[in-house]
């Protein structure tokens, strides 16, 4: 088993230094960087975005939700198909014809040229949100990268978490943008193909497949109800909407929305828009039935019920290859767990990297700074941030030992959205925003999500609804309602 693992490992990772090899000789310029010089195709585009807006938690926390909640987990498939869609159909041309026009490489140069702005605040606020939340998001795909090494190849957590650390920080470093937009086509196509395949080929294993729907439902009835464990109540209407708000962050977070930037025109963003929506729904149903397939097939062949339900179910996908793969090819599933998780972080890292190098050191210290030198610092923050984002990992390995994937991974997708898609979607459908309320609006979302995270669950009666909710859905609305408020008020005092 071992040498057969070891041996796709190898060329899987041989494939993306590979790739960080070649990119390097296209990048001559901060725009070939971060955003490949803006020619990017609409396969390359949509793939690229979709690898890196499901990340590790589709593998590992979406088949652990499968598990665990069984039919319910399809509101976070609708919740990101409407995202995805909502945000190619209504949004994307939009956002690429205005960057256009602005001449904008990342996020915060798109603000700051909208609202013609005078001060250095926004890139400030900008930069700090966007690092801040980046590191705790990469942590969280590095600690995927330590399980998976653990849980597939028995190797040590903290070993894995080195291995997966060096490899996307070498390709990053090597080919900026276009290595990770490269290498997030190559992950996404495996990812694609891995979780499509599984389904039927646990269904094909089981002595009686008919019986799957019906089985689910003399372990648990609350597994086929599509409100949850009892059913349409008040607080399962507060989980579903948490579950559907996830696709909220698929609504001008910088990591997807920097794929728009890089497209190569509005043609190619209506192209990509099929590819897009297409392989969310697929990957992500999938997702959710290897999950319920797991939960039915080891609790009728007998198996110890916590091996499923310890851990949250995170470990059902691991658990189900090693019952219906041969080892040959549970060797590639390896990969392609990796790959979720590398597609997320090489993406996250560069983002990152451009808020604070262009962002901040160049536009608000170094404007004459020479692009070449410019490129090699950006190399510099990028290993830098990803130093911290791994002892992040570490820290939190230590100190919460029982965490959960998706939980993890939400809480710093939910940072990075609350902070931006308001501002974002705004700024696209609102000629009445100001620099003041956009400012207002991201701070609002900065620091609603600790405080809807930690504080307001604790409250008595309100809190247990708000704990369902989750941070995404509340954190937007009161971003979106503080930033109406100051460029309205503001608008009428002048």
């Amino acid at each position: 088993m071992i040498p057969y693992n070891f041996l796709f490992l190898f060329l899987y990772f041989l494939i993306l230094i590979s790739i960080g090899y070649f990119s390097s000789k296209k990048v001559s310029s901060i725009s070939d960087y971060y955003v490949g010089g803006k020619k990017l195709g609409y396969w390359i585009a949509s793939l690229s975005a979709r690898a890196t807006g499901e990340s590790g938690w589709l593998l590992i926390g979406l088949t652990g939700m499968g598990a665990i909640m069984g039919l319910s987990a399809f509101w976070v498939v609708v919740g990101e198909v409407l995202g995805v869609w909502f945000s190619w159909q209504f949004m994307a041309k939009k956002f690429k014809k205005m960057t256009d026009d602005y001449k904008s490489i990342t996020i915060t140069d798109f603000l700051v040229s909208h609202f013609n702005s005078r001060s250095n605040l926004l890139r400030i606020i900008s930069a700090t949100a966007l690092s801040l939340f980046v590191v705790i998001y990469v942590s969280a795909q590095i600690d995927i990268t330590g399980k998976t090494f653990e849980s597939f190849l028995g190797l040590d957590y903290y070993v894995g978490i080195a291995i997966g650390f060096g490899i996307v920080v070498f390709y990053i470093l090597s080919g900026g943008f276009v290595a990770v937009a490269w290498s997030d086509f190559f992950q996404g196509i495996l990812m694609f193909i891995g979780l499509i395949i599984l389904p039927p080929v646990i269904l094909l294993s089981l002595n009686n497949p008919f019986a799957f729907f019906s089985g689910l439902k003399e372990i648990d009835p609350g597994l086929v109800n599509i409100w949850g464990p009892g059913g349409f109540s008040l607080i399962n209407i507060a989980s579903i909407l948490g579950f559907l708000s996830i696709g909220v962050g698929f609504m001008g977070s910088p990591q997807v929305y920097v794929r728009f930037i890089a497209i190569t025109n509005t043609n190619e963003i209506e192209k990509g828009k099929w590819v897009a929506i297409g392989y969310t729904l697929l990957t992500d149903s999938s997702a959710v039935l290897i999950g319920m397939l797991g939960r039915y097939m080891f609790t009728k062949n007998g198996f110890n019920p916590e091996l499923i339900l310890g851990g949250g179910g995170e470990d059902v996908l691991s658990l189900v290859l090693s019952q219906v793969m041969p080892n040959v090819i549970v060797g590639i599933y390896i990969a392609v767990i990796l790959s979720a998780v590398m597609s997320t972080v090489d993406s996250l890292l560069v983002v990152a990297s451009s808020a604070v190098t262009r962002d901040f050191f160049q536009k608000v210290y170094r404007p004459e700074i020479d692009e070449k030198i410019l490129v090699k610092i950006s190399k510099k923050v990028t290993f830098l941030l990803a130093g911290f984002a791994l002892s992040v990992a570490i820290i939190v390995s230590i100190l919460s030992p029982t965490r959960t994937v998706f939980w993890f991974v939400i809480f710093g997708w939910s940072g990075i959205a609350a902070t931006f898609c308001p501002v974002i979607i705004m700024s696209i459908f609102w000629n009445g925003l100001t620099e003041k309320g956009a400012i207002v609006s991201m701070v609002t979302g900065f620091l609603s999500v600790p405080i809807f995270k930690f504080f307001i669950p604790s409250i008595d009666y309100i809190g247990p609804y708000f704990d369902k909710l989750d941070v995404m859905l509340p954190s937007v609305i009161l971003a979106i309602t503080t930033g109406s408020f100051v460029s309205v008020y503001f608008n009428k005092s002048v």
